[in-house]
Protein backbone atom coordinates (compact mmCIF):
# COMPACT_ATOMS: atom_id res chain seq x y z
CA UNK A 1 0.00 0.00 0.00
CA UNK A 2 1.26 3.46 -0.93
CA UNK A 3 1.60 6.23 1.62
CA UNK A 4 -0.92 9.00 0.93
CA UNK A 5 -0.03 12.66 1.30
CA UNK A 6 -1.97 15.92 1.01
CA UNK A 7 -0.56 18.47 -1.44
CA UNK A 8 -3.46 20.88 -1.85
CA UNK A 9 -6.35 22.34 0.14
CA UNK A 10 -9.33 24.35 -1.08
CA UNK A 11 -12.38 25.67 0.73
CA UNK A 12 -15.50 27.74 0.29
CA UNK A 13 -17.27 28.56 3.54
CA UNK A 14 -19.10 31.16 5.54
CA UNK A 15 -15.65 32.27 6.71
CA UNK A 16 -14.69 33.37 3.20
CA UNK A 17 -13.18 31.96 0.04
CA UNK A 18 -10.07 29.87 0.60
CA UNK A 19 -8.71 27.27 2.98
CA UNK A 20 -6.54 29.85 4.77
CA UNK A 21 -9.58 31.98 5.59
CA UNK A 22 -11.37 28.95 7.01
CA UNK A 23 -8.36 27.92 9.11
CA UNK A 24 -7.72 31.47 10.32
CA UNK A 25 -11.36 32.00 11.32
CA UNK A 26 -11.41 28.80 13.35
CA UNK A 27 -8.13 29.69 15.03
CA UNK A 28 -9.24 33.16 16.12
CA UNK A 29 -12.86 32.16 16.77
CA UNK A 30 -14.36 34.49 14.18
CA UNK A 31 -17.79 33.10 13.31
CA UNK A 32 -19.25 33.11 9.82
CA UNK A 33 -22.79 32.85 11.20
CA UNK A 34 -25.00 35.59 9.73
CA UNK A 35 -28.68 36.59 9.74
CA UNK A 36 -30.79 34.76 7.17
CA UNK A 37 -34.39 35.20 6.11
CA UNK A 38 -36.63 33.60 3.52
CA UNK A 39 -39.55 35.39 1.86
CA UNK A 40 -41.21 32.03 1.31
CA UNK A 41 -41.49 31.33 5.06
CA UNK A 42 -44.29 33.10 6.90
CA UNK A 43 -42.99 31.82 10.24
CA UNK A 44 -39.25 31.44 10.70
CA UNK A 45 -38.07 30.53 14.19
CA UNK A 46 -34.34 30.17 13.39
CA UNK A 47 -32.93 33.34 11.85
CA UNK A 48 -29.20 32.66 11.48
CA UNK A 49 -27.01 30.34 9.43
CA UNK A 50 -23.36 30.05 8.44
CA UNK A 51 -23.88 31.30 4.89
CA UNK A 52 -21.59 32.82 2.31
CA UNK A 53 -21.48 36.61 2.19
CA UNK A 54 -23.20 38.22 -0.79
CA UNK A 55 -19.81 39.29 -2.17
CA UNK A 56 -18.34 35.79 -1.90
CA UNK A 57 -21.44 34.25 -3.43
CA UNK A 58 -21.28 36.65 -6.36
CA UNK A 59 -17.60 35.84 -6.89
CA UNK A 60 -18.22 32.09 -6.90
CA UNK A 61 -21.27 32.21 -9.16
CA UNK A 62 -19.91 34.83 -11.56
CA UNK A 63 -21.78 37.59 -13.39
CA UNK A 64 -23.90 35.14 -15.37
CA UNK A 65 -24.83 31.89 -13.60
CA UNK A 66 -24.02 28.74 -15.56
CA UNK A 67 -27.08 27.29 -17.28
CA UNK A 68 -26.40 23.73 -16.07
CA UNK A 69 -24.76 24.33 -12.69
CA UNK A 70 -26.09 25.46 -9.37
CA UNK A 71 -24.24 26.56 -6.21
CA UNK A 72 -23.40 23.05 -4.93
CA UNK A 73 -21.30 22.42 -8.07
CA UNK A 74 -19.87 25.96 -8.15
CA UNK A 75 -18.69 25.67 -4.54
CA UNK A 76 -16.90 22.42 -5.32
CA UNK A 77 -15.29 23.85 -8.46
CA UNK A 78 -14.03 26.93 -6.58
CA UNK A 79 -12.51 24.79 -3.81
CA UNK A 80 -11.02 22.32 -6.31
CA UNK A 81 -9.37 25.11 -8.32
CA UNK A 82 -7.71 26.41 -5.17
CA UNK A 83 -6.52 22.94 -4.11
CA UNK A 84 -5.19 22.10 -7.59
CA UNK A 85 -3.35 25.43 -7.81
CA UNK A 86 -1.73 24.92 -4.40
CA UNK A 87 -0.72 21.40 -5.36
CA UNK A 88 0.88 22.69 -8.56
CA UNK A 89 -0.90 20.17 -10.77
CA UNK A 90 -0.85 20.57 -14.55
CA UNK A 91 -2.79 18.92 -17.36
CA UNK A 92 -0.30 16.06 -17.44
CA UNK A 93 -1.22 15.06 -13.88
CA UNK A 94 -4.86 14.27 -14.61
CA UNK A 95 -6.34 11.74 -17.07
CA UNK A 96 -6.65 8.14 -15.92
CA UNK A 97 -4.16 8.66 -13.10
CA UNK A 98 -6.51 11.03 -11.22
CA UNK A 99 -9.78 10.17 -9.50
CA UNK A 100 -12.51 12.38 -8.08
CA UNK A 101 -14.46 11.61 -4.90
CA UNK A 102 -16.78 14.44 -3.84
CA UNK A 103 -19.78 13.79 -1.63
CA UNK A 104 -22.95 15.78 -1.09
CA UNK A 105 -25.67 15.03 1.40
CA UNK A 106 -28.41 16.89 -0.43
CA UNK A 107 -27.29 17.78 -3.96
CA UNK A 108 -29.04 20.53 -5.89
CA UNK A 109 -31.19 22.09 -3.19
CA UNK A 110 -31.75 25.38 -4.96
CA UNK A 111 -33.22 23.84 -8.11
CA UNK A 112 -35.39 21.46 -6.12
CA UNK A 113 -36.72 24.29 -3.98
CA UNK A 114 -37.50 26.59 -6.92
CA UNK A 115 -39.28 23.83 -8.83
CA UNK A 116 -41.33 22.65 -5.85
CA UNK A 117 -42.42 26.20 -5.06
CA UNK A 118 -43.32 27.00 -8.67
CA UNK A 119 -45.18 23.74 -9.22
CA UNK A 120 -47.02 23.97 -5.90
CA UNK A 121 -48.15 27.56 -6.42
CA UNK A 122 -48.80 27.62 -10.16
CA UNK A 123 -49.27 23.98 -11.09
CA UNK A 124 -46.87 24.99 -13.83
CA UNK A 125 -45.21 22.57 -16.17
CA UNK A 126 -42.79 25.31 -17.25
CA UNK A 127 -39.97 24.24 -14.97
CA UNK A 128 -36.23 24.40 -15.56
CA UNK A 129 -35.43 21.85 -18.31
CA UNK A 130 -31.93 21.51 -16.89
CA UNK A 131 -33.28 20.46 -13.50
CA UNK A 132 -32.06 16.86 -13.58
CA UNK A 133 -28.36 17.61 -14.23
CA UNK A 134 -28.48 20.40 -11.66
CA UNK A 135 -30.25 18.37 -8.96
CA UNK A 136 -28.28 15.12 -9.17
CA UNK A 137 -25.99 14.49 -6.20
CA UNK A 138 -23.01 13.66 -8.42
CA UNK A 139 -23.11 17.04 -10.21
CA UNK A 140 -20.24 18.45 -8.15
CA UNK A 141 -18.03 15.39 -8.71
CA UNK A 142 -18.83 15.31 -12.43
CA UNK A 143 -18.16 19.01 -13.03
CA UNK A 144 -14.85 18.81 -11.17
CA UNK A 145 -13.78 15.77 -13.21
CA UNK A 146 -14.70 17.59 -16.45
CA UNK A 147 -12.97 20.82 -15.44
CA UNK A 148 -9.61 19.11 -14.98
CA UNK A 149 -9.94 16.16 -17.33
CA UNK A 150 -9.72 13.65 -14.49
CA UNK A 151 -10.85 10.45 -16.20
CA UNK A 152 -10.14 8.04 -13.35
CA UNK A 153 -12.97 6.88 -11.06
CA UNK A 154 -15.50 9.61 -10.21
CA UNK A 155 -17.49 8.94 -7.04
CA UNK A 156 -20.20 10.70 -5.06
CA UNK A 157 -21.17 9.39 -1.65
CA UNK A 158 -24.44 10.76 -0.29
CA UNK A 159 -24.20 9.74 3.35
CA UNK A 160 -25.60 12.80 5.09
CA UNK A 161 -23.10 14.44 7.48
CA UNK A 162 -20.43 11.81 6.72
CA UNK A 163 -20.46 12.41 2.94
CA UNK A 164 -17.33 14.56 2.88
CA UNK A 165 -15.34 12.39 5.30
CA UNK A 166 -16.28 9.14 3.59
CA UNK A 167 -15.49 10.62 0.18
CA UNK A 168 -12.02 11.62 1.38
CA UNK A 169 -11.65 8.13 2.85
CA UNK A 170 -12.56 6.54 -0.48
CA UNK A 171 -10.05 8.79 -2.24
CA UNK A 172 -7.45 7.76 0.30
CA UNK A 173 -8.16 4.09 -0.39
CA UNK A 174 -7.97 4.54 -4.17
CA UNK A 175 -4.56 6.22 -3.89
CA UNK A 176 -3.22 3.83 -1.24
CA UNK A 177 -4.19 0.78 -3.32
CA UNK A 178 -2.50 2.14 -6.44
CA UNK A 179 -5.73 2.47 -8.42
CA UNK A 180 -4.85 6.12 -9.09
CA UNK A 181 -1.84 8.34 -8.41
CA UNK A 182 -3.93 11.17 -7.04
CA UNK A 183 -7.51 12.10 -6.20
CA UNK A 184 -9.51 15.30 -5.73
CA UNK A 185 -11.58 14.45 -2.67
CA UNK A 186 -14.00 16.23 -0.37
CA UNK A 187 -17.59 17.39 -0.06
CA UNK A 188 -19.92 20.18 -1.16
CA UNK A 189 -23.28 21.43 0.09
CA UNK A 190 -25.56 24.36 -0.76
CA UNK A 191 -28.77 23.67 1.12
CA UNK A 192 -29.69 27.05 2.60
CA UNK A 193 -33.00 27.18 0.76
CA UNK A 194 -36.39 27.94 2.28
CA UNK A 195 -37.92 24.47 1.98
CA UNK A 196 -34.81 22.71 3.24
CA UNK A 197 -34.40 25.18 6.08
CA UNK A 198 -38.01 24.73 7.14
CA UNK A 199 -37.85 20.95 7.44
CA UNK A 200 -34.68 21.26 9.52
CA UNK A 201 -36.59 23.66 11.78
CA UNK A 202 -39.37 21.08 12.14
CA UNK A 203 -36.86 18.46 13.24
CA UNK A 204 -36.17 20.67 16.28
CA UNK A 205 -32.40 20.25 16.15
CA UNK A 206 -31.47 23.84 15.19
CA UNK A 207 -30.87 26.56 17.73
CA UNK A 208 -32.62 29.92 17.55
CA UNK A 209 -29.84 31.34 19.73
CA UNK A 210 -26.12 30.53 19.39
CA UNK A 211 -24.45 27.22 18.73
CA UNK A 212 -22.49 26.10 21.81
CA UNK A 213 -21.29 22.48 21.48
CA UNK A 214 -20.64 20.59 24.72
CA UNK A 215 -21.95 23.47 26.87
CA UNK A 216 -24.56 22.88 29.52
CA UNK A 217 -26.79 25.49 27.79
CA UNK A 218 -26.50 24.00 24.30
CA UNK A 219 -29.82 23.69 22.49
CA UNK A 220 -29.11 22.90 18.86
CA UNK A 221 -26.99 23.24 15.76
CA UNK A 222 -26.45 25.94 13.13
CA UNK A 223 -26.77 25.03 9.45
CA UNK A 224 -23.94 25.96 7.12
CA UNK A 225 -22.84 25.60 3.51
CA UNK A 226 -19.69 25.38 1.44
CA UNK A 227 -17.15 22.94 0.06
CA UNK A 228 -13.81 21.47 1.03
CA UNK A 229 -11.52 19.73 -1.46
CA UNK A 230 -8.15 18.08 -0.85
CA UNK A 231 -5.56 16.86 -3.34
CA UNK A 232 -4.50 13.41 -2.18
CA UNK A 233 -1.45 11.81 -3.80
CA UNK A 234 0.76 8.82 -3.41
CA UNK A 235 3.99 9.80 -1.72
CA UNK A 236 5.94 8.47 -4.70
CA UNK A 237 3.97 10.62 -7.14
CA UNK A 238 4.30 13.75 -5.01
CA UNK A 239 8.04 13.26 -4.57
CA UNK A 240 8.55 12.54 -8.26
CA UNK A 241 7.10 15.89 -9.27
CA UNK A 242 8.68 17.80 -6.37
CA UNK A 243 5.38 18.73 -4.74
CA UNK A 244 5.15 20.59 -1.45
CA UNK A 245 3.71 18.05 0.99
CA UNK A 246 1.37 19.55 3.59
CA UNK A 247 0.84 16.44 5.70
CA UNK A 248 0.20 12.72 5.41
CA UNK A 249 -3.25 11.13 5.53
CA UNK A 250 -2.65 7.98 7.51
CA UNK A 251 -5.97 6.68 8.85
CA UNK A 252 -9.54 6.13 7.76
CA UNK A 253 -12.35 4.27 9.45
CA UNK A 254 -16.03 4.02 8.64
CA UNK A 255 -18.88 1.86 9.90
CA UNK A 256 -22.61 1.81 10.57
CA UNK A 257 -24.58 1.83 13.79
CA UNK A 258 -27.37 -0.23 12.16
CA UNK A 259 -29.56 1.16 14.92
CA UNK A 260 -31.31 4.45 15.56
CA UNK A 261 -31.61 6.67 12.49
CA UNK A 262 -30.89 9.92 14.36
CA UNK A 263 -29.04 9.10 17.60
CA UNK A 264 -25.37 8.06 17.35
CA UNK A 265 -24.31 4.85 19.08
CA UNK A 266 -21.22 5.50 21.25
CA UNK A 267 -19.90 1.95 20.89
CA UNK A 268 -20.06 2.09 17.09
CA UNK A 269 -18.50 5.56 16.94
CA UNK A 270 -15.69 4.29 19.16
CA UNK A 271 -15.21 1.27 16.90
CA UNK A 272 -14.91 3.64 13.93
CA UNK A 273 -12.15 5.64 15.65
CA UNK A 274 -10.31 2.43 16.53
CA UNK A 275 -10.54 1.32 12.91
CA UNK A 276 -8.90 4.57 11.78
CA UNK A 277 -6.18 4.20 14.43
CA UNK A 278 -5.49 0.64 13.26
CA UNK A 279 -5.21 1.79 9.64
CA UNK A 280 -2.80 4.50 10.75
CA UNK A 281 -0.81 2.11 12.95
CA UNK A 282 -1.21 4.60 15.78
CA UNK A 283 -2.39 4.37 19.38
CA UNK A 284 -4.81 6.81 21.05
CA UNK A 285 -1.80 8.36 22.82
CA UNK A 286 -0.47 9.49 19.43
CA UNK A 287 -3.48 11.72 18.76
CA UNK A 288 -3.03 15.22 20.15
CA UNK A 289 -6.24 16.81 18.88
CA UNK A 290 -9.72 15.67 17.84
CA UNK A 291 -11.99 17.88 15.77
CA UNK A 292 -15.27 16.48 17.04
CA UNK A 293 -18.51 16.21 15.12
CA UNK A 294 -19.83 18.37 17.97
CA UNK A 295 -23.12 19.64 16.59
CA UNK A 296 -24.39 21.22 19.81
CA UNK A 297 -27.51 19.07 20.00
CA UNK A 298 -28.29 17.41 23.32
CA UNK A 299 -28.07 13.83 22.03
CA UNK A 300 -25.03 14.13 19.76
CA UNK A 301 -22.70 15.72 22.27
CA UNK A 302 -23.47 13.27 25.07
CA UNK A 303 -23.04 10.22 22.85
CA UNK A 304 -19.95 11.47 21.03
CA UNK A 305 -18.09 12.22 24.24
CA UNK A 306 -19.05 8.79 25.56
CA UNK A 307 -17.44 7.33 22.43
CA UNK A 308 -14.33 9.45 22.88
CA UNK A 309 -14.00 8.18 26.47
CA UNK A 310 -14.11 4.59 25.21
CA UNK A 311 -11.16 5.30 22.93
CA UNK A 312 -9.07 7.83 24.85
CA UNK A 313 -9.92 6.86 28.44
CA UNK A 314 -12.42 8.14 30.97
CA UNK A 315 -10.40 11.23 31.83
CA UNK A 316 -9.54 12.06 28.17
CA UNK A 317 -6.03 12.84 29.36
CA UNK A 318 -3.49 13.70 26.69
CA UNK A 319 -5.97 14.68 23.98
CA UNK A 320 -7.56 18.05 23.29
CA UNK A 321 -11.03 18.22 21.76
CA UNK A 322 -13.03 20.99 20.15
CA UNK A 323 -15.88 21.58 17.74
CA UNK A 324 -15.50 24.33 15.15
CA UNK A 325 -19.10 24.21 13.90
CA UNK A 326 -20.03 27.48 15.68
CA UNK A 327 -17.57 29.14 13.25
CA UNK A 328 -18.36 27.48 9.89
CA UNK A 329 -21.71 25.93 10.71
CA UNK A 330 -22.83 22.38 10.13
CA UNK A 331 -22.34 22.12 6.39
CA UNK A 332 -23.83 18.60 6.22
CA UNK A 333 -22.20 16.82 3.24
CA UNK A 334 -19.29 19.29 3.25
CA UNK A 335 -18.80 19.26 7.03
CA UNK A 336 -16.23 16.46 7.24
CA UNK A 337 -14.11 17.97 4.47
CA UNK A 338 -14.12 21.45 6.01
CA UNK A 339 -13.30 20.02 9.43
CA UNK A 340 -10.40 17.90 8.15
CA UNK A 341 -8.96 21.06 6.59
CA UNK A 342 -9.38 22.78 9.98
CA UNK A 343 -7.61 19.86 11.71
CA UNK A 344 -4.78 19.98 9.16
CA UNK A 345 -4.53 23.71 9.84
CA UNK A 346 -4.14 22.93 13.54
CA UNK A 347 -1.36 20.46 12.68
CA UNK A 348 0.43 22.98 10.48
CA UNK A 349 0.16 25.83 12.97
CA UNK A 350 0.63 23.68 16.09
CA UNK A 351 -2.36 25.51 17.46
CA UNK A 352 -5.74 24.15 18.54
CA UNK A 353 -8.91 25.89 17.29
CA UNK A 354 -11.42 26.64 20.07
CA UNK A 355 -15.04 25.78 20.63
CA UNK A 356 -16.45 29.29 20.72
CA UNK A 357 -19.57 30.22 22.72
CA UNK A 358 -18.71 27.64 25.40
CA UNK A 359 -19.98 28.81 28.78
CA UNK A 360 -20.29 26.03 31.33
CA UNK A 361 -19.36 22.36 31.55
CA UNK A 362 -22.32 20.01 31.37
CA UNK A 363 -22.03 17.53 34.26
CA UNK A 364 -23.74 14.93 32.05
CA UNK A 365 -20.78 15.20 29.66
CA UNK A 366 -17.91 16.32 31.86
CA UNK A 367 -15.87 17.59 28.91
CA UNK A 368 -13.71 20.67 29.16
CA UNK A 369 -12.96 21.37 25.48
CA UNK A 370 -10.52 23.86 24.05
CA UNK A 371 -12.82 26.81 24.70
CA UNK A 372 -13.11 30.36 23.35
CA UNK A 373 -9.43 30.83 22.50
CA UNK A 374 -6.79 28.96 20.51
CA UNK A 375 -4.31 26.85 22.46
CA UNK A 376 -0.68 26.20 21.53
CA UNK A 377 0.14 22.51 21.22
CA UNK A 378 2.77 20.05 20.11
CA UNK A 379 0.97 17.91 17.56
CA UNK A 380 2.08 14.93 15.52
CA UNK A 381 -1.34 13.51 14.57
CA UNK A 382 -4.90 14.85 14.51
CA UNK A 383 -8.31 13.20 14.13
CA UNK A 384 -11.57 14.39 12.59
CA UNK A 385 -14.89 12.67 13.31
CA UNK A 386 -18.22 12.67 11.46
CA UNK A 387 -21.36 11.04 12.88
CA UNK A 388 -24.17 11.13 10.34
CA UNK A 389 -27.92 10.64 10.42
CA UNK A 390 -28.53 7.09 9.33
CA UNK A 391 -25.92 5.88 11.80
CA UNK A 392 -22.97 6.33 9.45
CA UNK A 393 -19.65 7.12 11.13
CA UNK A 394 -16.38 8.23 9.56
CA UNK A 395 -12.99 9.07 11.07
CA UNK A 396 -9.92 10.52 9.36
CA UNK A 397 -6.40 10.89 10.78
CA UNK A 398 -3.71 13.22 9.45
CA UNK A 399 -0.09 13.17 10.58
CA UNK A 400 2.87 15.48 10.18
CA UNK A 401 4.87 14.40 7.14
CA UNK A 402 8.28 12.93 7.81
CA UNK A 403 10.76 12.72 4.95
CA UNK A 404 11.77 9.16 4.17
Amino acid sequence: MSRVVVTGLGAVSACGLGADKLIEATQVGRSGVKPISFDDLDAQRVKTAARLSEADLAEVLGEKPHRMREPVAEYALSAAREAVAQAGLSEAHFGESCGVSIGSGFGGGQTLNINYMKFGREGSMRLDPMSVPKIMNNAAASWVSMEFGATGPALCLATACSSGSQSIGMGYQMVASGQVDRCLAGGSEACLESGVFRVWELLRVMTAEVNRPFSKERNGMILGEGAGILVLESLESAQERGANILCELVGFGTNSDAGDLLRPNPARAAACMRMALKTANLSPDDIGYVNAHGTGTVANDVNEVAALREVFGDDLAGVDISSTKPVHGHALGAAGALELIVAIGALQRQSLPPTINFTEMDPKIGLDPVANGAKAASLNAVMSNSLAFGGINATLIAQAYEHS
